[in-house]
C-alpha cells in the first residue's frame, strides 16, 4: 500500500519537472546526483547582462520608454522582484525566453547582473513560450496579440483549436484578433499606437471595400468617435452600398486565380480595392479607386509620383 502511495506522488509531480526536462523521478536518482544543468534549472542564478542576448522570438516591438525608467527607479529603489527566464546558449552566454522589459530596465538603472530561471528549451518551444508569456503576462496591444497568434499558427504549426488551449482562449476570441490582420496598414498601425480600440477594429473589419473603410476611419480618426457611433456609421454606409449583384458575383467567382492573386495583392498594397479586368486576349485595365483628395494623394505617393 504504502509503495503505491508513493507511486502516485511521483506521478503527480511529473508535470513542472517534466517541463524542466528533470529525469530524476522517472529514474529514482537521488537528489545529491542530480546534475548541475538540472539544479540550474530548478534555482535562481545571478547572470551579468552582458552575458544575455535577446530574444529574437519576442513579440513586443515596441517598449514604452517613460513606463520602462519608471520600472528602472523601481528597481533601483526594491530590486527585481520577479526573476527573469532565460537558456544556456554555452557556459557564459544565454538567451532571454521572457521578462525583457525587467532586462531593459535592469540596464537603465545601471545593474551589472539580473536574478534568472535558467532552462532548457529548442527554437520552437522558445518561442511558444515567449509568445505566451507574453499574451498572458505583458498587456500586448490588441494588434501584437494579433500578431503572436499569427506567429504561434504558422512557426508553431498549431490549428486555431489548439492555439486556444495554449492561451486559455476560445476559436471565436482568437479568430476575432486573427481577423485584425486583414485590416488596412493605417488601421493597423492606429491600433498598434491605441489611437483606436478592438471595438472601432472590429467595426471596421465588416466593411469589405478597402477604400470606404479607410474613408470611414478617417471620419473616426478626425471626430473621435465611439464604438457605438461608428458601428452605426458603418451600418449605414453599408446598407448605402448594398451588397453585389448576382452577376457582379459570377465574375469575381470566374475570374482567372491569377489574376485574382494579383489583384488580391495590389489592393493589400494600396489599401483599396483593386479591380483588374482582363479579356481572352490577355488584355485589360487596372481600375484604383479613391475616395477623396487625401485618399488620391496616398496613393500617388506609392506609386511614387
Amino acid at each position: 500500500m504504502s509503495t503505491n502511495n508513493g507511486n502516485k506522488r511521483n506521478a503527480l509531480g511529473r508535470g513542472l519537472s517534466a517541463l524542466l526536462k528533470d529525469n530524476d523521478t522517472v529514474n529514482n536518482t537521488p537528489t545529491e546526483t542530480v546534475s548541475k544543468e538540472v539544479e540550474a534549472v530548478r534555482s535562481i542564478n545571478e547572470v551579468l547582462l552582458e552575458n544575455i542576448e535577446v530574444n529574437p522570438f519576442q513579440p513586443r516591438t515596441h517598449f514604452d520608454q517613460e513606463a520602462l525608467h519608471e520600472l528602472a527607479d523601481s528597481i533601483k529603489t526594491q530590486g527585481i522582484i520577479q526573476p527573469i527566464t532565460v537558456r544556456q546558449l554555452s557556459q557564459d552566454k544565454y538567451q532571454l525566453i521572457s521578462g525583457e522589459r525587467r532586462y531593459q530596465a535592469s540596464k537603465i538603472a545601471g545593474l551589472t547582473s539580473i536574478p534568472a530561471y535558467i532552462r532548457t528549451a529548442n527554437d520552437q518551444q522558445m518561442l511558444e513560450m515567449a509568445l505566451i508569456e507574453n499574451i498572458q503576462r505583458e498587456n500586448l496591444n490588441a494588434l501584437e496579440v494579433a500578431l503572436s497568434y499569427q506567429r504561434m499558427i504558422t512557426e508553431c504549426n498549431l490549428k486555431q483549436e489548439e492555439l486556444g488551449d495554449r492561451v486559455g482562449k476560445n476559436r471565436s476570441t482568437v479568430n476575432n484578433y486573427l481577423r485584425l490582420l486583414k485590416l488596412p496598414p493605417d488601421i493597423q498601425a492606429a491600433l498598434r499606437d491605441d489611437e483606436i480600440s478592438m471595438g472601432h477594429a472590429r467595426a471596421l473589419i465588416s466593411i469589405d471595400n478597402f477604400g470606404l473603410q479607410l474613408s470611414i476611419f478617417k471620419q473616426l480618426i478626425e471626430q473621435e468617435l465611439s464604438v457605438r457611433k461608428l458601428e452605426e456609421l458603418v451600418r449605414d454606409a453599408m446598407e448605402g452600398t448594398g451588397k453585389k449583384d448576382a452577376s457582379k458575383q459570377a465574375k469575381e467567382k470566374n475570374k482567372d486565380p491569377e489574376i485574382a492573386n494579383v489583384q488580391q495583392k495590389l489592393s493589400t498594397h494600396f489599401g483599396t480595392k483593386i479591380l483588374i479586368k482582363a479579356d481572352n486576349k490577355n488584355k485589360g485595365e487596372i481600375k484604383i479607386p479613391f475616395v477623396s483628395t487625401d485618399d488620391l494623394n496616398r496613393i500617388l505617393e506609392l506609386l511614387n509620383l
